[in-house]
Order: C-alpha cells, then sequence, then structure tokens
C-alpha cells in the first residue's frame, strides 16, 4: 500500500543524478544484482563469484542461504555494499517441498499449518549461522500450494532469521509423524522477487564480457540495478538542494531543508533522498512524518549512514 506523501515546499532538484541515468560502470561500483543462487555454492560463495565476475573489491549479500537452496540473492556491488544491512532485515518469502514420513489426512495438514501462522518460537537448527537460542519470529503468510501423499508443496512469507527447516519440523512435530525439508527456493528478498531482473551468475558473466569486450551495455544495465531499488520498503523523504552539501558532511536533516515527504513513525529507518530520487543518506526518524509535517523547525532526522559522495 503506497504511503501518505506530505508536500512541505515544491521544488525542482538540479544538484545529483537520477538513478536511471547511471552508466554501465558506475552501477557496477555502485548498485545491485539480483542473482538466482545456484544448489551448491553458499552465498558467501556466489557473492564472491559476483566479484571476481565483475572484477571488484567488495560485494555483499543480503542474508545467508543454505548451499542447497536456491533462489533470489541480491548482492550490493563495491560502494553500495552497506545497503546489505538494510535487506538484511527485510521480509523473505520461499516456496518449499515438505516432506512428512506418514501420510496424513489433506485437512488435518492444512489446520495444523494454518496454526504457525503470526509469532513463533524457533531454536536455530545445529547447523546455523546463529547463537542457539530460542527466539520469536513472525510468520506473515502461509500458503499451500499443492498435497500429494507425503509431499506438501507450500509458500512462506516470514520475518528475516525464521528458518525454514525448522519451521518443517516443528510441523511435522505437531503432525505427530515428523516431517523434514526436501527442496527449499526463496522466491523474494525484502523488495526483490523472482520477477525483478533475476539473473543467473552466466547471464551476469556473458553481460559483463559484452560490456568490456564488444562495448554493448545493454545487458548489463539489464543485469545491474540502482542501489535505490533496494528502499522500495523504506519510507523516504526528499530534501531540498541547499540541504544536500550538509547532509552529504553527514549532518541531520532539520525540517527547513525538507521538500517532501512520506509518512513514517518516530524511530524507523528513512531514506534521504535529492530531488532527482538519488539516495542520499539512510537515517533514524527523530519524529513522526505528521509531526515534521506540521512543524516548521528542529531535527527530521538523525543520519545514521552517508551514501553521497561529498559535495
Amino acid at each position: 500500500m503506497p504511503r501518505q506523501l506530505f508536500i512541505k515546499k515544491a521544488a525542482e532538484g538540479e544538484f545529483g543524478k537520477s538513478p536511471a541515468e547511471r552508466t554501465a560502470d558506475e552501477l557496477i561500483q555502485y548498485g545491485i544484482v539480483n542473482i538466482d543462487k545456484p544448489k551448491g555454492p553458499t552465498s558467501h560463495q556466489t557473492s564472491d563469484y559476483v566479484k571476481k565476475i565483475l572484477h571488484l573489491d567488495k560485494a555483499g549479500h543480503s542474508g545467508t542461504l543454505d548451499p542447497a537452496v536456491t533462489g533470489v540473492q541480491p548482492i550490493a556491488l563495491g560502494k553500495a555494499t552497506r545497503i546489505a544491512q538494510f535487506l538484511l532485515t527485510a521480509p523473505k518469502e520461499y516456496v518449499c517441498l515438505m516432506h512428512i514420513h506418514k501420510e496424513v489426512e489433506e485437512k488435518i495438514i492444512r489446520e495444523t499449518v494454518s496454526q504457525f501462522l503470526g509469532k513463533i518460537r524457533q531454536l536455530p537448527p545445529l547447523k546455523s549461522a546463529v547463537k542457539r537460542v530460542e527466539r520469536t519470529r513472525e510468520i506473515y503468510e502461509c500458503e499451500i500450494l499443492e498435497i500429494k501423499g507425503k509431499d506438501v508443496l507450500f509458500r512462506v512469507k516470514c520475518q528475516a532469521g525464521t528458518y525454514v527447516r525448522k519451521l518443517c519440523f516443528d510441523i511435522g512435530k505437531k503432525l505427530g509423524v515428523g516431517a523434514h525439508m526436501a527442496e527449499l527456493r526463496r522466491t523474494q528478498a525484502g523488495p526483490f522477487t523472482e520477477q525483478d531482473n533475476l539473473v543467473t551468475l552466466n547471464d551476469l558473466q556473458d553481460a559483463y564480457h559484452f560490456h568490456t569486450e564488444e562495448k554493448n551495455s545493454k545487458f548489463l544495465l539489464h543485469c545491474i540495478q540502482p542501489i535505490e531499488n533496494a528502499l522500495k520498503h523504506i519510507p523516504k523523504c526528499w530534501i531540498l538542494d541547499t540541504t544536500l552539501k550538509s547532509v552529504s558532511h553527514g549532518r541531520d536533516v532539520a525540517i527547513p531543508g525538507i521538500s517532501k515527504l512520506e509518512n513514517f513513525r518516530k524511530g524507523e529507518a528513512v531514506a534521504v533522498m535529492t530531488l532527482k530520487d538519488e539516495l542520499v543518506a539512510i537515517g533514524e526518524a527523530a519524529m513522526s512524518g505528521v509531526e515534521i509535517n506540521t512543524q516548521q523547525k528542529g531535527i527530521a532526522i538523525n543520519v545514521k549512514k552517508v551514501f553521497m559522495e561529498p559535495l
């Protein structure tokens, strides 16, 4: 659902560059590639392959996937690597094939799976990247797509850090027959989906070859997205050109420097943008969007990370 937009001071932007106007070379150093992670390598190895293909010093992924898991793996490139932490906490979606160990009536399976909607308690599996302490995670959606004998295909949308392997185990335990995860594919990570310029490592390698050897950047421009595409789930605030210099040097955003803003809550992460929709910084809202819209002075956003080069 679109957020409510407040206009404080209508203006046109002259400084900065629209993300759509970035060249392929600029995107290589400051973009995101939505990789279709293959079965076999770890998330870290996949990120490393991308780094080697594009001859980069830095690349960062948006959350660990088991080697056997495939699917959406956004990888931030070069100077964009710091955006990865905001994707780490974004909701994820998976399609899972769960194998139950004895046949159970379809009605009972559906009723049992529905009990796992909402907040659940999970103890991470033995082989996990985090400390094994029971924690709360939220299941936003869980839809059974098909049941065939002992195999249950379902789609789950969940809070970051939810272990689907453990979810299958817990569903099997609740059914009283046991179950395990047979296959898993991630279909969404934050704003990135399977329909959103998903590319294989081979696609990226071919596109880079066309760009460097044949001077044709068309395919690479399809593969690499602007960093701003990672911010679709984060509320935004657009600042006036006169404020750009101070914010690019790390100063907090004051109310008089704001042109327009989406509604957000106090304490929420906010993307600070130029009037050309270019990312300047990410900060924390010092007051709500409604308060900022009704007041004339004060600090609106405490800047945490600056992405734009200092002006």
